[in-house]
């Protein structure tokens, strides 16, 4: 059986809910037991409690009537004649003997002859109190009720008896505490579906925004990056999952979308590399067909045809040099050979290189940097490239009569170095493109001028492994001016 991973997660949410209501519904059942059970104990300690009192205080009562009695001379039966109270009342003699009981009329069986009771005067004749539960039995019902016995002394604290005493509508109401303990039931069901009810709502407000999150990670699962989660008001631990998964899926989403260019980078590279290796080839197959023909009997053609050829020989080694130079800057296997370096003296060697050609196309080169401007920490070979390419790039794109300058500039802690000429112009569409790899603002002109579509880029690869900027301003018509910063020594 085949089960998606939506299907889980939704299961999973599901019992997560499921525990949180039961978890929630067990602690206040658990409460309400709790509760019901201290209060229904208390209620019958209490009841005990009062029950033992009045016995106390009746107690007290017969056994000062009873001393007070003796010690006129009085006769225990006289004395207790004139009782009409429902109490079970026996009064013992020192002997043991039991010249005295009355029992209530409702009651249904002889208690004054129960062994509990001999066994009670019996205590309270040794002269301790007694306390117990006695079985009480009327003509409707059996029950317990309290008593006490307790000895009687005259005032020189001489035992000359015992007494029992019991009133058996005096007991402990089990009645009310189950009443007690039904209304506290009774109100705990209530509690419990309230209880339930705010669960059920909570549970729904914990378990909705893990729902969510779980719904956008399967879209994101199918590709769908754009994806983002609502996060909740509350700055809780789940408002700070939502505001992580965004943030999650923001960043995924960058991701791919430069994967995405760097795929298109990727195939216009390699369709740029096969259009600008397949030129010279054509040329050069061409040509070696025509001389292995045998098509061009005149010496003067042939030794052309052949020079051509070593020309486009020489135009793929450069390419295939440059495309190595390039691969190794950005994978930065290229050591740099940094030391304090003279840029008026390097840009005035640079100069020299190509003035014999710029000369020959009437354009005039200018070195505006001072002999005093402070050196640069850079590698005088990497630099002298970068140089070279910036000026052979305005050389191949400057008329006959136009200038082309180079100036410098400190800047805090770096040296801005430019190269400006009075050129034709970039246009401003192209100007953000200069910089990438086989880009070219006019390709119809690439074999006429010979650029490669590299020169500016590796001039970027070579100025950032220094640490520096690469800038490029141009107006059409007007010129154009590339600039640089490299650290100060």
């Amino acid at each position: 059986m085949k089960v998606s991973w939506q299907g889980i997660l939704t299961l999973s949410g599901m019992q997560l809910r499921v525990k949180l209501v039961v978890s929630y519904i067990a602690v206040v059942l658990g409460t309400i037991l709790t509760l019901t059970l201290a209060i229904g104990l208390a209620a019958q300690s209490y009841i005990a409690s009062k029950q033992r009192q009045t016995l106390e205080e009746q107690a007290s009562y017969w056994t000062d009537q009873l001393e007070y009695h003796y010690s006129r001379g009085e006769s225990w039966q006289n004395m207790v004649e004139a009782i009409r109270a429902p109490l079970i009342l026996a009064i013992a003699d020192t002997d043991g003997d039991q010249p005295v009981c009355i029992q209530p009329a409702f009651l249904s069986q002889d208690s004054c002859g129960h062994p509990q009771l001999k066994e009670a005067l019996a205590g309270a004749l040794r002269g301790k109190t007694i306390y117990g539960d006695f079985p009480i039995t009327t003509h409707h019902n059996t029950y317990s009720a309290a008593y006490i016995s307790v000895p009687l002394q005259t005032a020189d604290h001489k035992t000359i008896g015992a007494m029992f005493l019991s009133e058996p509508q005096l007991r402990l109401d089990a009645m009310l505490v189950r009443q007690v303990n039904l209304s506290i039931l009774e109100t705990g069901i209530m509690v419990a579906l309230l209880a339930t009810l705010f669960s059920l709502y909570l549970a729904h407000r914990l378990t909705h925004p893990l729902k969510l999150l779980t719904e956008a990670a399967e879209q994101m699962k199918q590709g769908k990056y754009t994806q983002r989660v609502t996060p909740p008001k509350t700055q809780d631990e789940i408002g700070i999952l939502a505001q992580t998964f965004n943030e999650m899926a923001a960043t995924i989403e960058a991701d791919m979308n430069e994967l995405r260019l760097q795929e298109q980078a990727r195939r216009e590279m390699l369709a740029n590399i096969a259009h600008d290796l397949a030129t010279p080839l054509t040329a050069i197959q061409g040509f070696s067909e025509a001389l292995a023909d045998d098509l061009l009997p005149d010496p003067v053609a042939r030794q052309e045809t052949a020079q051509r050829i070593g020309r486009e020989v020489q135009r793929l080694r450069r390419m295939v040099a440059e495309l190595q130079q390039m691969s190794s800057l950005e994978s930065g296997r290229v050591q740099l050979d940094l030391a304090p370096l003279q840029i008026h003296t390097l840009v005035d060697e640079t100069l020299t290189v190509l003035e014999p050609e710029c000369t020959q196309l009437q354009i005039t080169l200018h070195n505006e940097i001072p002999h005093w401007m402070p050196a640069v920490r850079a590698d005088s070979d990497r630099i002298t490239q970068v140089l070279l390419n910036l000026l052979d790039n305005a050389r191949r794109h400057t008329p006959a009569g136009g200038e082309i300058s180079v100036g410098a500039q400190p800047q805090q802690r770096e040296l801005r170095i430019w190269v400006s000429d009075t050129g034709e112009g970039i246009d401003p569409a192209d100007l953000p493109h200069i910089f990438k790899r086989f880009y070219r603002a006019d390709r119809s002109r690439a074999n006429t001028t010979g650029g490669s579509g590299l020169g500016l880029s590796i001039v970027k690869a070579i100025i950032t492994a220094h640490g520096g900027r690469v800038r490029a301003e141009s107006r059409p018509a007007q010129g154009t001016c590339i600039s640089f910063t490299l650290p100060l020594a």
